[in-house]
């Protein structure tokens, strides 16, 4: 905006002659300068000053910014998407979680960073925030949904000890590598115990990309296979226990025990709760939508109402929204409900709405902080220590649950996969002060490579001789644009 408030004075200075303006006698140059004064201020501030700033938001200046955001956000994500299926040969995802990044300060800000400021200011982050969440959970609502509760019971051997393993051996690596990252200034905060810093890095290094890993699996064609539905219970498990972990973290840096015995406790008595009783309270549901042959506006709003239930209270006991979205899409009635649910909820979720959650998380990303060679090789040393934990340790489990190489290949590649969960749990650790900035760069740079990892690699070593065989159907352009 700097060039036009530049024409704005210039404008000032010079001479024009006066016309009639709303009954004034005004110059033409004041009015030109007024105009493009206004254009300059239409992404400002204009309530009443506070202690804080010369002005505070309006709700106009919320809405106006919210917009151009959404607009922003849109074009990113289907460029880089664009760019990321025609060159890199990555899905969508991938494409938008990227997008993400590069809103943020990290490319952004850091070539235009008074743009990206008046684009994505601190003060109406709080708004995008909340559309993230709404986008994320209802995104995982239908990936539950669509969960084949069947491949799980043929499968649930595999699928534990797929997501045992992919929880002892991330652990057991945090027990040796954290004695030296504490050892390195700025990495952890001062005050934390070796106990809580083991216990956090172990939750990041266990951590699967949850949303992420759903969307590729429905980008690949694998929502419907054993393998598919294997890899995402072990994912979900695995993410659930990460963010109990990381309750009792905080209860141990200062959240009081309180913290970890409502996350725990509080999210195993909803999930039993809802496993239990869910299917029994839902079931006139799903045979009133069978009756009358589609998913009326007053049988939607009931499903929006179980959802916005569940995902409230898994947040308010401190797991998070989208556990609560996906064990309340779980229990949905089977047939009809689900499949007019993916028709008419599912293209303004994935197109518009879970966008934002990819970009608020790339706004809180910074690349700039690993700046030395030494701090350098501790990235790519945590990097390593993390694909051999997760990929390693499920691909042996695997193996040895009776999968064959292909298969657990396969699954180690999708679990490897960590997204934007991670930057979630890492902000939080650096919003609580348990990290530092440096560490939580480190942490953004594992998350990100993991991830692009993942979909190329899994079709390298199962998914393209999978659909050669006729196991897999092939991946339609219209699906991963």
């Amino acid at each position: 905006m700097g060039c036009v408030r530049d024409l704005t004075q210039r404008g000032m200075r010079q001479g024009a002659k006066p016309v009639r303006y709303f009954g004034e006698r005004t110059d033409v140059s004041d009015l030109l300068a007024h105009t493009l004064q206004t254009v300059a201020d239409i992404l400002g501030p204009h309530g009443p000053a506070t202690k804080a700033a010369e002005h505070s938001y309006t709700p106009n200046d919320y809405s106006i910014h919210f917009f151009l955001q959404l607009a922003v956000i849109l074009l990113a994500c289907r460029v880089t998407g664009w760019f990321g299926k025609k060159f890199l040969a990555q899905p969508q995802v991938v494409g938008e979680m990227i997008a993400g990044v590069v809103l943020g300060p990290s490319l952004l800000g850091l070539l235009f960073p008074d743009f990206q400021l008046s684009l994505f200011p601190k003060e109406t982050r709080n708004i995008l925030y909340v559309g993230a969440q709404l986008g994320v959970g209802l995104y995982m609502f239908l990936v539950g949904a669509s969960f084949q509760a069947g491949h799980f019971k043929t499968k649930a051997r595999s699928a534990m000890s797929v997501s045992f393993a992919g929880i002892a051996a991330p652990f057991a690596i945090a027990v040796i590598i954290t004695p030296f990252l504490l050892k390195v200034p700025g990495l952890f905060a001062p005050t934390i115990t070796p106990g809580a810093a083991t216990l956090f890095m172990g939750a990041c290094i266990a951590l699967t990309a949850f949303p992420m890993l759903a969307r590729i699996i429905n980008e690949r064609g694998l929502q419907k296979t054993s393998l598919g539905t294997l890899s995402l219970t072990a994912g979900a498990f695995d993410d659930a226990v990460s963010w109990c972990v990381l309750a009792v973290v905080l209860a141990m840096f200062g959240g009081g025990p309180g913290v970890a015995v409502l996350a725990i406790g509080g999210g195993l008595l909803w999930v039993l709760f809802v496993l239990t009783l869910g299917p029994k309270i839902l079931a006139p549901l799903g045979r009133m939508v069978e009756r009358e042959g589609e998913l009326s506006a007053h049988a939607l709003a009931l499903v929006i109402l179980a959802f916005c239930v569940s995902a409230f209270l898994m947040d308010a006991v401190g797991i998070h929204a989208i556990f609560g979205g996906f064990i309340m899409g779980v229990v949905m009635p089977r047939g009809l409900l689900t499949q007019e649910l993916k028709k008419k909820v599912e293209p303004l979720v994935v197109v518009l709405l879970l966008p934002m959650f990819f970009t608020y998380s790339g706004l809180n990303t910074r690349l700039d902080m690993v700046n030395s060679l030494d701090l350098l090789l501790i990235a790519l040393g945590i990097l390593a220590c993390s694909i051999l934990a997760k990929w390693g340790a499920c691909y042996v489990a695997a193996r040895a649950t009776g999968e064959d190489h292909a298969t657990a290949m396969g699954i180690g590649a999708l679990m490897n996969s960590r997204g934007l969960m991670e930057l979630i749990i890492i902000n939080i650790g650096l919003q609580k002060g348990i990290i530092g900035p440096t560490l939580f760069a480190m942490l953004v740079l594992m998350a990100i490579v993991t991830t692009m990892m993942a979909s190329p690699l899994f079709e390298i070593v199962y998914g393209k001789k999978a659909r050669e065989r006729g196991e897999l159907d092939a991946v339609p352009d219209a699906k991963r644009a």
